[in-house]
């Protein structure tokens, strides 16, 4: 899971002492995280191969100066359409060329603006600089056709608009006001981009703010589609699955597209990409277009084969989400307010939520479909939805991730002993683990290799400011104690885990290097631990000029 610290509209809602972030994690006595330019810190894998020293910064800004687009409009188009990931194109919808890169450039845009950057096309497609270049060429050449001002980021809008390739006014003007323009003034930081808060009025025809909610799903919003027709009678045209899939772009430009009579497709449901915002498109009651394939019970483990031959468009219901199969992690926001839905829909179908009743769009239509793709949490998403529905569902297993390399382990330790495992998200925690740190502390799942669904880290200075793992002991016990982290050049070479019984004695202080070893149990020691709260606390002092991660530590007694 992504994990993120809160809008700065949200932050008076928090309190100030014990918060917890978006997925249950809880943090110590200050404020939520917040940029010095004003933005909420949200944290997003920008790139396959960007670790946390590395910055994006640079290279917006040299392709805002070449060719004088701010810099502000070009990251926000990015967020928009990618969330800075480095994206490689699948096709989702029939008629839609892939989108590819941090700037999601796809069909003859892509060749477009290729040719004005005078760039290799493949290129576009594969380096992050050439791609977020080609995307600054292509928006200067319509910024020059509709007179946008170079300081001026709201004159851009009709630029922007252009290059969204929406094709109707409803959904260019959510793109612009709804997204592109509402990122640019709420701010977003990640560990390799910051794009400042910035209030900018776009030069666009204003949105209407009238809405209906969702006939089925209340806090969606009705945008209704033609696209969808009457389910059969009987068993087989009964809602018995739910299909999960990907846009492969931007949210207005996904739902616009689906109630498009043009494009011959729809879905039930569409999620933004943090989960702010759903749209329902088609009643549950009726068929969505949303999977091309009749359906074959041995790619559901045997399931429901009385439904083989008929088309899966009779008895699923579709949710689409903004984003992308190749992305290498999902906004926490966007799977738990999918899982919301989820279990509404479960619910008020009967629906059985287990992995062989949510499944992905690409398990079900192998040949040439991929979505969600290898990173959706599959586990954490039928989890999150029991949870919604008070829990009692079935085993949330995953047959469509096989062989996680970040898979960690047996619980058991040999022989029966007491082990605890402290994850750095306390949603997955039991009642004898928690993980406590700062609002200074930045949550990611930027670098692979980390425990179950991410880590935090902090940069390295003069001052403590522990991210602790605390265990509690009903009796006092001898444990070996073991740290988890996921190993990148930026890591400190020294980082420092300070140990503590539960009489707050300090037992250790033992430094670490996290540039290597990562993925796998780095034993610290042997300690004898008394009752109550046993703490093993990551300091950042040490070092400037590095980071240090706080991932893992398991508790395994010994005998």
């Amino acid at each position: 899971m992504r994990r993120f610290t809160f809008p700065l509209l949200a932050l008076t809602a928090l309190p100030l002492a014990g918060c917890l972030a978006g997925d249950g994690r809880q943090t110590g006595d200050q404020e939520a995280s917040v940029t010095e330019e004003g933005g909420p810190e949200v944290v997003v894998n920008d790139g396959e191969t960007m670790e946390e020293g590395t910055s994006l910064n640079e290279i917006f800004a040299r392709a805002a100066d070449e060719f004088g687009v701010p810099a502000a409009v070009l990251k926000s188009v990015g967020w928009v359409e990618t969330q800075w990931h480095m994206v490689r194109g699948h096709t989702e919808f029939e008629g839609q060329a892939p989108a590819f890169g941090i700037m999601g450039l796809r069909g003859e845009r892509l060749l477009d603006a290729a040719d004005l950057a005078e760039l290799d096309p493949e290129l576009v497609k594969t380096d992050p600089e050439a791609n977020i270049r080609a995307a600054a060429a292509l928006l200067a050449s319509y910024g020059a056709e509709m007179d946008a001002v170079e300081g001026e980021p709201g004159t851009w809008a009709r630029a922007v608009a252009e290059y969204s390739g929406i094709e109707s006014l409803e959904g260019q003007t959510h793109y612009i006001h709804g997204e592109i323009y509402a990122t640019m003034k709420k701010g977003m930081t990640t560990e390799t981009v910051s794009l400042p808060s910035l209030d900018v009025t776009p030069a666009f025809v204003q949105a209407d703010a009238s809405s209906n909610p969702g006939p089925d799903y209340a806090p969606a919003i009705w945008r209704p589609s033609p696209n969808h027709s009457s389910r059969p009678s009987g068993s087989k045209g009964d809602p018995t699955m739910v299909i999960i899939h990907t846009c492969e772009g931007s949210y207005s430009g996904c739902w616009s597209w689906l109630k498009n009579s043009a494009s011959g497709v729809s879905a039930h449901y569409v999620v933004n990409n943090d989960g702010s915002e759903i749209t329902q498109l088609v009643k549950e009651s009726r068929k969505a277009w949303h999977i091309g394939a009749t359906y074959d019970c041995s790619r559901n483990a045997g399931k429901h084969c009385n439904l083989n031959g008929f088309g899966s468009n009779n008895f699923t219901i579709g949710i689409e989400h903004a984003g992308h199969a190749s992305q290498s992690s999902w906004h926490p926001g966007l799977i738990d307010e999918s899982a919301k839905l989820s279990c509404d829909i479960a619910n008020d179908n009967g629906i059985p939520i287990d992995k062989f009743h949510f499944v992905g769009h690409g398990q079900l239509q192998p040949w040439n479909r991929v979505d969600p793709g290898p990173n959706w949490p599959w586990d954490n998403y039928i989890s999150l939805i029991d949870s919604h529905c008070g829990g009692g569902g079935t085993d949330p297993g995953d047959p469509q991730d096989p062989g996680d390399p970040q898979d960690p382990g047996d619980p058991q330790a040999p022989g029966g002993n007491l082990e605890i495992v402290v994850d750095s998200n306390n949603g997955l925690n039991d009642s004898d683990a928690q993980c406590v740190v700062s609002g200074n502390w930045t949550a990611s799942s930027n670098v692979s290799g980390f425990f179950n669904t991410g880590y935090w880290w902090r940069s390295t200075g003069a001052s403590s400011d522990l991210a602790e793992f605390r265990a509690h002991l009903d009796s006092p016990k001898t444990m070996v104690v073991e740290a988890w982290w996921p190993a990148a050049s930026d890591r400190s070479s020294s980082a420092p885990f300070v140990i503590f019984d539960g009489d707050g004695n300090h037992l250790d202080t033992v430094y670490v290097n996290q540039k290597i070893n990562g993925g796998q149990w780095v034993t610290l020691g042997t300690y004898n631990f008394t009752a109550g709260w046993n703490v093993v606390g990551l300091s950042r002092w040490t070092t400037p000029g590095s980071v240090v991660v706080a991932d893992a530590v398991r508790f395994r007694e010994v005998n």
